[in-house]
């Protein structure tokens, strides 16, 4: 382990030129201290590597040193899947892995080239989770991922939004979607998707299987993502709305509810009628009062009393 971490560290170097102890101690995931031990035993072994003092201070290779170090272990090539994704790849525990494969490519690249990937990494970044809110760390995620990979059966408890059951899987995928982790994994006999953070209790079993050569993850994600939207959004509402009104919900309305959406053209006053998919009566009422006044709610018509049913008892809460 130490050794790779050495190796590590000369190819950051090399490919960045300087890099901080702070730098170092996070892409290897280890403590300052450690990388202090570390640059000393460099040092020892011979490596001229020197250390800067000051606000913009940490360790250099001595201006033409060059290691050719660029052959990448099998783990270092598979994690460069999640180039440009360091923060999934860390909660994987492929964090210092990638960073390693990366270095080693940098490195590999011609002078001529380097100071250009240099430049894109500085210019382009991926940033897969959603606005105001953290990306999920389930506490199995890494245990799951490893039994994706070695195609390893699991026992887990599932709370599902009905109820919480112990279920035998077959785990053939991972999906990160808006810093949400999702599974799909066989169950009996189908291939079905599993919130990892409903998981309550997870065995990764001895036990092996055979992956489907069929299957795509890919493409499966994509048609049970437009399954998901269908199931959610099953109804369809009628509503009219202000200008203002008309702008907020194309800004609050899901994908498939903006693409669905059918409104007419303004009146004098600039509201206009608006069709759109909607979810449970009890989801659209709230989702139609973050508009305010800007909304009337014509149909159905059992909406648009549970619209008013809430609005009187709204105005009685603030009139008390």
């Amino acid at each position: 382990m130490r050794a790779s971490r050495l190796i590590n560290i000369l190819t950051t170097l090399q490919a960045a030129g300087h890099a901080t102890a702070t730098r170092l101690a996070e892409e290897n995931e280890v403590s300052l201290r450690t990388i202090y031990r570390d640059i000393d035993a460099l040092a020892a072994a011979g490596i001229p590597v020197y250390s800067e003092r000051g606000p913009e201070g940490g360790y250099r290779l001595l201006d033409g040193y060059r290691v050719r170090l660029n052959g990448m272990s099998p783990e270092e090539a598979e994690a460069l899947v999640f180039s440009g994704m360091s923060g999934p790849a860390a909660i994987l525990g492929l964090g210092s892995i990638l960073a390693a494969a990366q270095n080693k490519l940098v490195v590999a690249l011609p002078e001529s080239l380097r100071k250009g990937a240099e430049e894109m990494r500085q210019r382009f970044h991926l940033d897969a989770s959603a606005w105001f809110d953290e990306p999920e760390e389930p506490p199995f995620i890494r245990e799951i991922a490893d039994a994706v990979w070695r195609s390893l059966v699991i026992r887990m408890t599932y709370r599902s939004w009905h109820a919480e059951k112990a279920r035998i899987s077959r785990p053939i995928g991972l999906i990160l979607k808006n810093g949400a982790w999702y599974m799909a994994a066989l169950t009996e006999g189908s291939v079905r998707t599993y919130r990892v953070s409903r998981i309550q209790s997870l065995e990764v079993t001895t036990e092996s299987f055979t992956r489907p050569s069929d299957f795509d993850l890919a493409s499966y994600w994509q048609e049970n993502a437009k399954r998901l939207e269908r199931e959610m959004y099953p109804h369809l509402a009628t509503v009219r709305v202000s200008e203002l009104g008309f702008h907020i919900l194309k800004g609050i309305s899901p994908a498939y509810g903006r693409a669905h959406m059918e409104a007419s053209e303004p009146d004098a006053n600039g509201w206009r009628t608006v069709t759109l998919p909607s979810g449970t009566k009890e989801q659209a009422v709230y989702e139609f009062l973050r508009l305010g006044r800007e909304v009337e709610v014509l149909e159905p018509v059992e909406l648009r009393k549970a619209m008013a049913d809430v609005a009187r008892d709204m105005v009685a809460l603030y009139e008390r």
